[in-house]
């Protein structure tokens, strides 16, 4: 398996010959409307949709917030030949989008993609923050690969480690993000994230969505130092930088 990150949530996934890409944000920097806000971004993508190349399918946590699918990201998603995602999503945006519900699995070549549940705020906030999805990525010969999605909830790992666990890869979305819409986080926090790959019983933690966007609470030196035990462990990219894992 091999994960090339992009930036923020999106990353570029190669496993059993299959080749996904999470998230998709291509946007360059600058302040991006939501509502009667906005989520400012501090950096660019490494490389643009050309550089990604084609794919198999985008796993897409949810739609409505910028800084999982800005822009450019969904001009990119007309290219894609599959987009799973929440039942949400799929309504709101149509062709290529499939929901995927918790518990549905779809096969992408040797790839079997299923949903799991994500909580992106803190119990009671889903009438604000809205629908997200998480992934499990099996197949014949392949690694587990968990893909949290926008998630902030450790029962929710909990409930994908007793179906799943333990898993060879966690891609974890960190960073510790806040607004001023919910008091408290809506990912989690790099000491969360530490103990999400404890209970999942990780082999590899690949952080993403920790950095890039203003409204993270935590980024890099937090992940590094959380992590400071994990050694070979932790795949912490620099954007544009590529990890096999085996």
């Amino acid at each position: 398996m091999e994960i090339r990150y992009v930036g923020g949530p999106t990353a570029v996934l190669e496993i059993g010959g299959v080749r996904l890409l999470t998230d998709p944000t291509f946007d360059a920097p600058g302040d991006y409307p939501i509502g009667d806000r906005a989520l400012s971004k501090t950096a660019g993508p490494a490389f643009g949709p050309d550089e990604a190349g084609p794919v198999d399918a985008v796993l897409l946590s949810h739609d409505q917030h910028p800084d999982n699918l800005d822009r450019a990201g969904r001009a990119y998603l007309a290219s894609v030949p599959l987009v799973l995602s929440t039942r949400s999503a799929a309504e709101r945006i149509g062709e290529p989008v499939r929901a995927l519900p918790d518990g549905e699995s779809v096969e992408v070549g040797a790839v079997r993609v299923t949903g799991v549940p994500a909580q992106h705020g803190p119990d009671g906030t889903e009438h604000l923050v809205g629908e997200v999805t998480g992934f499990v990525l099996s197949g014949e010969g392949l690694p587990t690969v968990y893909v949290s999605g926008d998630n902030v909830s450790l029962d929710v790992v909990r409930a994908v480690a007793a179906r799943f666990g333990p898993v060879d890869v966690a891609v974890l979305f960190a960073g510790g993000a806040r607004t001023p819409l919910v008091d408290g986080f809506l990912t989690l926090t790099s000491e969360d994230a530490v103990t999400a790959a404890g209970i999942l019983q990780a082999r590899y933690v690949v952080p993403l969505h920790f950095e890039h966007w203003a409204h993270f609470t935590q980024g890099r030196d937090t992940v590094e130092r959380s992590f400071a035990g994990f050694g070979d462990r932790l795949r912490l990219l620099a954007p544009g930088e590529s990890t096999h894992l085996s």
